[in-house]
């Protein structure tokens, strides 16, 4: 008997020992090589909140098509909130048949067919922000079928998500992907409550940083319970966070309101300052009517060379002068953009002595030093080139308004 024992136990400590040996291990990083610049795109949510439809999701990948957005650099139609109908007996999700009767897949197919990507939301929690069915408990399923239907950019949001720790429940719908076998970027729209961006780089592309962007340069729309901010305000609560920003995971400061309400000249600050940090730029306007402005503004190709910038570094705030902020970015081949923000509601005359201001990046070991280099100036704006750094830097500067340039160092070829 005893004998029997000791041979019992040996062969359930072998099958422990096996057991424990195999245990599924999750894959909780996220699909590497995506997101090398910072995404370019549309998304539903800013103009149109719940009212999407496919009708309205395959006219606006025409007007990407048509109206030169693809050409200069914009690949994903993301749908937003409020595209889901009920799952099956099996858990499965399905959308809208009403809003979607051709399915997601017939869908994502005619994207595909334009030379774009298609992105779509879910939510950590119970249900969307929208009242949707969420994906908690059900993440691997709803991988699957974003998998099976040809889905390239995830959004992931955090309503509903009562007793959920942020940076797991991210892990758990990263390695959901992971298993799907389709390599997707994920966006981590987690509002910046857990400190995404300590953790954030190795689960998703971009995370956010703040909740929801409003469209006005400098205010706060209250809903009662929470709140959304202007652009300037939106712009302040990335001070700290350069650093965590680079290739493959970028701050996200929310989706761009251009061409949502703000003048021209505002819409222009906001983008400008965007493309400085590095932003992911998804724009959030009805790209079939927008105005001859507008277009002009989300396609300039000089402007968003400087957002597209290999090197992926955000750019640094250098100073404050009445209500004036100077902003450096470190480019590619030695080059720099530089803006000047006129936060007031007024002009403001500004004078910028090249010669004698010394502009270090700390973080990334570059500097810009314009007293034993001189650099050219390019208007990226007006397309123009201005002169040289030899000279001191006088303009008159609009109210809600940016100079922006492009310096590269004279003599050098571009």
């Amino acid at each position: 008997m005893k004998i029997f024992i000791i041979a019992l136990t040996i062969v359930f400590s072998s099958v422990q020992a096996f057991c424990q040996g195999n245990n599924y291990i999750q894959n909780y990083k996220k699909y590497d090589g995506l997101a090398l610049t910072p995404p370019m795109g549309w998304n539903s949510w800013n103009k149109f909140a719940c009212d999407v439809d496919e009708k309205l999701i395959k006219e606006i990948a025409d007007a990407m098509v048509s109206s030169g957005m693809k050409a200069a650099g914009y690949t994903y139609i993301n749908i937003d909130d409020c595209w889901h109908g009920d799952r099956d007996s099996l858990g499965f999700i399905h959308p809208d048949p009403k809003r979607f009767p051709s399915g997601m897949k017939a869908l994502t197919d005619y994207i595909h067919s334009k030379g774009l990507k298609m992105g779509i939301y879910s939510d950590a929690g119970s249900q969307t922000c929208g009242g949707r069915p969420g994906s908690r408990g059900y993440e691997f399923q709803d991988a699957q079928c974003y998998a099976k239907w040809g889905i390239d950019y995830l959004k992931y949001d955090w309503c509903n998500t009562e007793g959920l720790k942020a940076e797991g429940a991210y892990k758990t719908i990263t390695a959901a992907l992971r298993k799907a076998g389709r390599p997707m970027v994920l966006s981590i729209c987690e509002w910046g409550n857990d400190k995404p961006w300590e953790w954030g780089p190795q689960v998703g592309h971009l995370w956010r940083t703040t909740g929801d962007i409003y469209n006005c340069f400098d205010c706060i729309k209250e809903h009662g319970t929470w709140h959304a901010n202007g652009v300037m305000k939106i712009l302040d609560m990335q001070k700290g966070l350069r650093q965590y920003a680079g290739p493959g995971h970028w701050n996200d400061p929310d989706m761009l309101e251009v061409g949502n309400g703000m003048v021209v000249n505002e819409d222009r600050a906001h983008f400008a300052m965007w493309c400085m940090i590095a932003a992911p730029l998804i724009a959030g306007n009805d790209l079939r009517t927008m105005s001859k402005e507008t277009l002009e503004i989300l396609t300039n190709k000089e402007v968003l060379a400087i957002n597209q910038d290999e090197l992926g570094i955000q750019g640094l705030q250098y100073s404050v002068k009445d209500s004036v902020e100077t902003w450096f970015k470190p480019l590619k081949g030695g080059d720099w953009a530089v803006t000047f923000l006129n936060r007031s509601t007024s002009a403001k005359q500004i004078t910028f002595d090249w010669k004698a201001e010394q502009v270090l990046d700390d973080l990334n070991k570059l500097s810009l030093n314009a007293a034993s280099t001189t650099y050219n100036m390019r208007n990226v704006w007006t397309k123009k080139d201005v002169g040289t750094t030899k000279k001191e830097l006088k303009a008159n500067l609009p109210a809600h308004d940016v100079l922006m340039f492009r310096l590269t160092k004279a003599g050098s070829k571009k």
